[in-house]
């Protein structure tokens, strides 16, 4: 019986974290690309070790009073894909060029890509980031897929997409 358990426990867990990874797969494949302003910090508390802390200029425009513990506030891309903040989502149609971004409130909006890690010694090739990509399904949810610089340029070794 307890050898039953363990295998049902074990396949249960491989099956959500299987779904799991085909939801972001999926996203990956078919979401929007969207890119955050990312906020000024520090240079040299902003690269610790092989991650970047990521703060984004968005947050700055979202009254926090308005904020849930979660939610999705609405924005618009301009012809760089950057995201300006529009409204927060209080579940109303969204207008032409309007789309979702999913949010929790923790002390602020945090868009679910606060860190972005790279290879041991990779530091210089991120120094210049100034937008973080997301690719944003239409329910608002995101993955991060890399940063790019002032120049929208991807920016890192190997980049598996080109910029726009």
């Amino acid at each position: 019986m307890k050898k039953l358990f363990l295998v049902a426990a074990t396949l249960f867990v491989l099956i959500v974290v299987n779904f799991l990874i085909i939801k972001k797969e999926i996203t990956l494949a078919g979401g929007r690309t969207m890119l955050l302003r990312l906020a000024p910090v520090d240079p040299r508390s902003l690269i610790q070790g092989d991650y970047m802390i990521l703060r984004y200029s968005i947050a700055g425009s979202i009254p926090e009073k308005q904020l849930a513990d979660k939610g999705c506030i609405v924005v618009s891309l301009d012809g760089n894909s950057v995201a300006k903040f529009v409204r927060v989502h209080k579940g109303e149609p969204l207008r032409n060029g309007e789309h979702l971004l999913f949010y929790r409130n923790r002390r602020g909006p945090r868009f679910g890509a606060e860190s972005f890690f790279f290879q041991e010694g990779d530091a210089k090739l991120y120094a210049n980031a100034r937008y973080a990509e997301l690719k944003v399904d239409s329910s608002g949810k995101s993955v991060l897929v890399g940063l790019r610089g002032e120049d929208f340029r991807v920016l890192g070794r190997n980049s598996l997409h080109p910029a726009p």
